[in-house]
């Protein structure tokens, strides 16, 4: 059997309706799983034509155990969870305000720790193991100007991966982390389309390129299968060798 096969398995992939969580969500399908896609309103056109998708507000106090219900709902057999859902609302440090910090905070650390608790509770009461995937990010690693909110809640995300992993291995649930850098998203389109800023990232980035969705699935399909069995704890670092090198390419 193909151990980087999905085939037996179904995955909740929240924040799947564009961007990184899209590309893990249909990567992960073209691994054979079936995927339960998720988003705050309704499905986009760019989903795979009769994929579930549930909408859910994951800023609500219970928006988090409400969509592992319906997610339960929806697919019975549920063993992998991946937690990509988030975003950034930062302002200069000096200016952000306690509002903004909690919204980033919330969204980003606490809906992610809630999600974990009660997608596990679930496996746990059907003795079932599974694999769990958190997107963090290179920002939990190295500081960016004007992202204090956000560095913080991905530095977070990287502790959360840890802990959670020595938490739930008792049970047979393994909890893994991939950490994008610099991707072309909707997020970061002021910076991705800008040609000056592109260059100066392309000299940056080992391997010459800003990178794509797509190039973060390979990852979190990787660390759901069983190829990755005896991992836990662990964040797989995709950025093109960003945060590699000390000083770029002239």
């Amino acid at each position: 059997m193909d151990p980087f096969s999905l085939a037996s398995h179904a995955a909740l992939v929240t924040g799947s309706s564009q961007g990184i969580g899209l590309a893990l969500a249909l990567g992960i399908q073209q691994a054979g799983a079936r995927v339960v896609f998720h988003g705050k309103d309704t499905p986009p056109p760019t989903l795979p034509p009769g994929a579930p998708f549930l909408a859910g507000d994951l800023l609500a106090a219970d928006g988090p155990a409400h969509l592992v219900t319906a997610a339960f709902a929806q697919e019975p057999a549920l063993d992998r969870l991946v937690c990509n859902a988030g975003s950034f609302f930062d302002r200069p440090f000096l200016e952000l305000d306690a509002a903004t910090l909690e919204r980033t905070l919330n969204l980003n650390v606490r809906a992610n720790y809630f999600l974990v608790q009660a997608f596990a509770r679930e496996l746990v009461a059907r003795r079932r193991p599974g694999a769990v995937v958190i997107v963090s990010s290179t920002n939990g690693f190295q500081s960016e100007a004007d992202a204090t909110a956000y560095d913080t809640s991905k530095g977070a995300s990287v502790m959360m991966t840890r802990t959670l992993a020595q938490a739930l291995a008792p049970h047979g649930i393994r909890v893994n982390g991939v950490a994008p850098g610099l991707i072309r998203t909707p997020l970061n389109a002021w910076m991705t389309e800008s040609p000056e800023t592109v260059r100066h990232y392309e000299k940056k980035i080992l391997l010459g390129r800003i990178g794509a969705p797509d190039d973060c699935a390979g990852a979190a399909v990787f660390l759901l299968s069983a190829a990755s069995r005896y991992l836990t704890g662990q964040i797989i670092v995709v950025d093109g060798g960003l945060t590699t090198g000390q000083i770029a390419r002239m």
